[in-house]
């Protein structure tokens, strides 16, 4: 049974730093593309940043985010630095075999979400 679940989310000061994990279980993903989305209320998910054979930013958070991945444990990392209000949403991790995507519906795998508050 393939799962993925995240952790790491909480409540940060604006300026604050947070690092989200994500644990894949079910099969091996080192081959898959990794992705981290976000969700507010009455919004769409969005992606957030991508890691394949390289790795992929919002604009929103280049520069601030960081997304790595540990394929011998199948873990894959967010590291959000300098976090704004804007950033508050529910993470989610996904997983897509192949190639990445920026589309939402093309990943096949996802976690249940972790949430990310920003208090300014």
């Amino acid at each position: 049974q393939v799962q993925l679940v995240e952790s790491g989310g909480a409540l940060v000061q604006a300026g604050g730093s947070l690092r989200l994990s994500c644990a894949a279980s079910g099969r091996d993903f080192s081959t898959y593309a990794m992705g981290w989305f976000r969700q507010t209320p009455g919004n769409e998910r969005e992606a957030v940043a991508i890691i394949s054979y390289s790795t992929w930013y919002a604009d929103s958070v280049n520069g601030r985010f960081t997304i790595s991945r540990d394929s011998a444990n199948d873990m894959v990392f967010l590291q959000m630095n300098n976090l704004k209000s804007k950033d508050t949403a529910l993470y989610y991790c996904a997983a897509r075999a192949g190639t990445a995507s920026l589309r939402v519906h093309a990943w096949e795998y996802w976690g249940q979400g972790t949430q990310v508050t920003v208090s300014s």
